[in-house]
């Protein structure tokens, strides 16, 4: 059971990274606009938080299949 929840928040903390804005990329490399320092808001700061918290979770449940 504990092998099935930890493959699903796998799951979803990939999908969870990958739906993420990237930003500028590599524009800041070659002269581009680098707003770095722009503030997360709406639906980007909830999937951040998302992120964090499927991320715990992963590692807990991973904690808990070393212990059992």
């Amino acid at each position: 059971m504990l092998k099935i929840a930890q493959l699903v928040v796998a799951v979803l903390l990939i999908v969870a990274i990958l739906l993420q804005n990237r930003g500028a990329g590599l524009s800041g490399v070659f002269g581009g606009a680098g707003n770095v320092y722009m503030a997360k808001r709406g639906l980007e700061k909830k999937l951040f938080v998302f992120t964090i918290i499927l991320s715990i979770i992963f590692f807990a449940v991973s904690l808990l299949l070393q212990f059992v």
